[in-house]
């Protein structure tokens, strides 16, 4: 099973997702993480962003070759970006999305913040949401607040027996 945690800077993405990784015993990969291991210089340039999620699409493809569970955490705000996991993963299993969602209230004061792999501000976030294309597949949205992450995770989990049960007919 392939899960895609998309979503704004700030959103709590990578707070769901990893946790969401550990309840489905899934592989874990987050695009921040994976940028700075790639990057000693970080310039978040097209070509940066390219070879990042080109780099997510390469351990994507091994998970399933493995058959393991593997959750992709990045804010894949682009469909070009969304197609080329999706036409990878209609190969075998398919794909599940779940977007995290919050209130900008809650973002900006996110942002504020340091995080571990993260270098997103709010001037990142507004620049992103104006980029941002609607998704086209179908998905899960879980809104995130500072109190509810363990109803966003039971959402996800029901969402994605749900689907699972459905691809299994």
């Amino acid at each position: 099973m392939i899960v895609i945690v998309f979503g704004l800077p700030g959103s709590g993405k990578s707070y769901f997702a990893s946790r969401l990784a550990k309840m489905i015993n899934a592989g874990y990969i987050n695009s921040d993480r994976l940028r700075k291991e790639m990057f000693n210089d970080r310039t978040y340039s097209e070509q940066e962003k390219a070879a990042v999620y080109k780099a997510m699409l390469k351990k994507m493809k091994e998970a399933m070759n493995q058959d393991k569970n593997l959750v992709l955490d990045a804010t894949f705000h682009k469909n070009e970006t969304r197609k080329l996991f999706i036409q990878e993963a209609d190969r075998k299993d398919g794909i599940f999305f779940i977007e995290v969602k919050a209130d900008e209230n809650i973002i900006r004061e996110r942002l504020k913040k340091e995080r571990p792999y993260s270098e997103a501000d709010f001037e990142v976030y507004k620049s992103i949401r104006q980029q941002y294309e609607p998704m086209n597949e179908p998905y899960l949205i879980v809104e995130s607040t500072n109190e509810n992450v363990d109803n966003m995770l039971q959402k996800a989990v029901d969402y994605l027996k749900r689907k699972d049960d459905k691809g299994a007919d």
